[in-house]
């Protein structure tokens, strides 16, 4: 705010008219917070526990849990999302304001606002967990934007629940960067995904042992606001189906149809099937985008899959740098590896037959389930064709030629270590001839490659034939180079959130300067853009991060 000239006399203004003139502004940023308008569908339709306390206990018989957020003593905005906030009708002055800090810190509550936590079960690392619940997440409420579009306001980090079972429902600095950022990132590749409003830093100090190994320190503590049209997992009908509670498990399926998926028309037998093959068809695609930029979630649990097919609860994720699909980016998950990159559309199906067996008792016949779960396999194996086909460039998948062409294709990949963001944004440059030499046809990709010095003539060869087969397959779809060079970059991001760079953000932020939380948010806007000035960002891992904590392996620790 410009207060040079006074704007009614064009004068210096005194400092009383100051004085009033930010008080005028602060109580627009009111009015325009408080405005906004919520319909808590969720906890109006849905039975609720009747226990107002915090204490952990299970909590039979209920979707949710009332209470609020636990304060924080100094509530700090670090970053916000521009475009989350348009989408809720919030200004960037706004997001600025003091009263947006302490209302997504959890201090402060608007009109209309019904905070609660919910209810929910799931199998953790394939085992059958019980009750589990929103442990430090708190839901606000449910905003009804100008356009009719319901978003449900969720605080991360915003204190113990009856769900937290031994934590203390708390979130720290590191942890929160990483979701705040990677939520934005993978909407803006074209990813499905919950997103996030902001990220507040909380002013208290929290205890962590990062790794379970018996080192703990205190960190500071910090708050994301998760935004989405719903948080109903798979798991939240797993709970109520392992209790027995099929009254509670039929309105909850009848509200989520009614609410995310109306277009279904009235709940039904028929319309039960209709929802369950949404969801499969759904989570195929979601599997499909995963498997296109690299993204390994790390923490597949069915507590972690959510029923609108979007990416949710980012914990100890990682972008696959160097191609191998058995490499995880969870600690916990490390000699499993059940949830490793190549094993997510695995993972995905086993989650849905977990949850077709949840709501089995509404349908009480096994095989329209089983036509469900098909419908899962057919569109993965047909969206997953496409997608590499988009990603070479080469049009329509040709099962004759390119099977063969991409099972060699991920060998080749692997017979060295491959950055595969970096080896697919420089395969689109390719215009050598089939008749260059192996090292003139290697040349555009060398930087790709981690350890380049590793490629002995065999490999070199090998990469080479692959890429004369590949060269004569492109032109066959009669592309010129330029084209499918651009039909490439649309799909082949530049830019992601590689964990090295995350780290170098939380580092900073820890010391005090959030500056490149703000400037990676903006690098990630654009992720398939050309950006010269920003060049630093798009370079494969440095060899100091290979096994720094942080920037490869993390834990579930938050």
């Amino acid at each position: 705010m410009d207060n040079s000239v006074c704007p009614y006399c064009a004068e210096k203004p005194s400092s009383a008219t100051i004085e009033v003139m930010k008080m005028d502004q602060q109580e627009h940023l009111y009015d325009e917070l408080s405005a906004l308008q919520f319909d808590n569908a969720y906890v109006r339709e849905l039975p609720g526990d009747p226990d107002s306390s915090k204490r952990v206990r299970q909590v039979p018989g209920a979707c949710y849990s009332l209470f609020e957020p636990t304060p924080v003593t100094q509530p700090q905005t670090v970053a916000f999302s521009r475009e989350v906030a348009e989408q809720l009708d919030l200004s960037p002055n706004a997001c600025e304001s003091e009263q947006f800090a302490r209302v997504f810190a959890g201090n402060e509550l608007l009109p209309g606002m019904q905070p609660f936590a919910m209810c929910y079960g799931g199998h953790q690392f394939g085992n059958w967990a019980g009750q589990l619940g929103d442990g430090r997440a708190i839901n606000l409420g449910e905003v009804m934007n100008r356009g009719g579009q319901r978003s449900v306001l969720q605080l991360k980090g915003a204190g113990r629940t009856p769900y937290s079972r031994q934590g203390d429902g708390l979130a720290v600095l590191r942890s929160s960067v990483r979701e705040f950022l990677c939520s934005e990132a993978m909407h803006h590749l074209g990813v499905p995904t919950t997103r996030a409003l902001s990220l507040v830093l909380t002013g208290e100090q929290v205890m962590r042992d990062m790794f379970y190994d018996g080192h703990p320190k205190l960190e500071l503590g910090a708050i994301v606001c998760r935004v989405s049209p719903s948080f109903i997992r798979f798991g939240s009908f797993q709970v109520h189906s392992w209790r027995g509670e099929i009254d509670i498990l039929k309105q909850l399926v009848d509200y989520c149809i009614r609410t995310d998926f109306p277009h279904l028309g009235e709940p039904s037998t028929e319309v039960y099937l209709q929802w369950f093959n949404e969801i499969c068809r759904t989570t195929a695609e979601l599997m499909v985008h995963w498997m296109r930029v690299g993204f390994v979630h790390g923490v597949m649990n069915t507590d972690n899959m959510s029923i609108l097919g979007l990416t949710i609860d980012y914990g100890p994720y990682g972008w696959l740098e160097d191609y191998d699909p058995r490499w995880t980016p969870n600690t916990t998950d490390a000699q499993g590896r059940r949830y490793c990159f190549g094993q997510q559309p695995q993972i995905a199906l086993w989650n849905l037959a977990q949850l077709a067996n949840a709501i089995y008792p509404l349908i009480e016949e096994v095989e329209p389930l089983q036509q469900g779960l098909q419908i899962y396999g057919d569109i993965y194996q047909q969206d997953w064709r496409q997608m590499m086909a988009d990603k070479l460039g080469l049009g329509k998948f040709n099962p004759a030629t390119d099977e063969d062409l991409v099972k060699e294709l991920e060998q080749v990949l692997m017979l060295t270590e491959t950055d595969m963001t970096i080896f697919y944004r420089r395969l689109a440059t390719l215009t050598a001839g089939i008749d260059a030499d192996d090292e003139e046809l290697l040349q555009p990709l060398l930087a790709a490659y981690y350890q380049p010095d590793e490629l002995d003539a065999d490999k070199t060869a090998r990469i080479a034939h692959w890429l004369r087969t590949y060269l004569t397959r492109a032109r066959r779809s009669g592309r010129p180079d330029d084209v499918r060079a651009e039909k490439m970059n649309r799909v082949n991001p530049k830019y992601v959130l590689r964990n090295y760079l995350a780290q170098q953000a939380i580092d900073r932020a820890e010391g005090g300067d959030f500056s490149m939380i703000g400037e990676l948010l903006d690098v990630l806007r654009q992720p398939y853009d050309e950006q010269p000035e920003k060049e630093r960002f798009a370079e494969k891992r440095p060899e100091w991060a290979r096994n720094r904590a942080g920037c490869s392996m993390l834990s579930c620790s938050s």
